[in-house]
């Protein structure tokens, strides 16, 4: 039986391999890590029959290809991008055979950031620390993909779901909402800081990738200025620098951050931030509506 697995061609901006990543190792300096897109992986996942947490490839913007290396099952969830399987095109969002030899194509999103590539069987690439994710601040992990490496697959370990095709929403191309709760340190802003956090448009800027969002928009004043000892970190934490603009943390953020935190996404909305392209806007609003 021939041994399955995707041999990389291309990865477009960037790809890696996530699963749910390696939590409760913060106090030894690891972060979590894992898919920026937690929903959307297991949703992937899900299609294919694996369990939700499965490794799988995280592609940003588009433009991965793979060869398939015996015959493989793979669906593709998050950003919905034009698929196609030695030229014909399939759907996101659905169960779709790669046969062996063939090549799948990803094209650019029509709206999102990030897409996931599950695999029936899982990516199975050794694990480090208990966890298959790449950690692109740290450099834990495997590298990021490039041309010319082989995932192998892994076995399948659940019957296929029997559904073709999910019908989700598609990551929205406008204003992103996000909620928040107020964060440990906001009493080292004034309150007009955090009227203007709520009450205004922040844009995505260039400046992003799985560690952050930096953010541009209204300067955040602070109501002291005296320096902060460096304290721990959670994803979704909306850290502000002397200048003002917040820095929205994702799932490769610093385990520590010495610049006070005003706000904290809260964690069922990280999927739809990490979603945002540069140039869209983020919107914030207080968990509680």
């Amino acid at each position: 039986m021939t041994a399955r697995a995707l041999d990389v061609v291309a990865t477009g901006p960037l790809a890696t391999v996530q699963d749910l990543g390696r939590p409760g190792l913060a106090a030894l300096g690891v972060g979590r890590s894992g898919a920026a897109d937690t929903d959307s992986m297991a949703l992937a996942n899900r299609l294919v029959g694996n369990a939700p947490g499965t490794s799988c490839v995280e592609v940003t913007f588009g433009g991965l290809e793979v060869r398939a290396h015996g015959g493989l099952t793979v669906a593709l969830a998050g950003a919905p991008c034009p698929m196609a399987v030695d030229g014909r095109e399939v759907a996101p969002y659905a169960v779709v055979w790669v046969p062996d030899g063939a090549t799948l194509r990803l094209g650019t999103p029509t709206s999102g950031l990030r897409s996931y590539l599950a695999v029936r069987g899982g990516i199975d690439v050794t694990p480090v620390l208990d966890s298959r994710s790449t950690d692109t601040l740290s450099g834990v992990g495997p590298p990021p993909l490039e041309p010319g490496r082989r995932l192998r697959v892994g076995r399948a370990r659940r019957p296929l779901p029997g559904v073709d095709l999910a019908p989700v929403r598609v990551p929205d191309s406008g204003d992103v909402w996000l909620r928040v709760a107020r964060g440990p340190r906001d009493d080292w802003f004034t309150e007009a800081a955090y009227d203007a956090l709520l009450g205004s448009p922040y844009e995505v800027t260039a400046e992003s990738n799985r560690v952050g969002m930096r953010l541009a928009g209204p300067a955040l004043e602070r109501a002291r200025d005296d320096e902060l000892p460096s304290e721990g970190m959670v994803p979704g934490a909306l850290q502000v620098p002397p200048s003002g603009q917040p820095t929205l943390f994702l799932a490769d953020h610093p385990v520590t951050g010495g610049y006070p935190v005003i706000a904290v996404v809260v964690r069922a909305d990280l999927g739809l931030a990490a979603q945002a392209r540069p140039g869209q806007h983020i919107r914030f609003r207080t968990s509680a509506r």
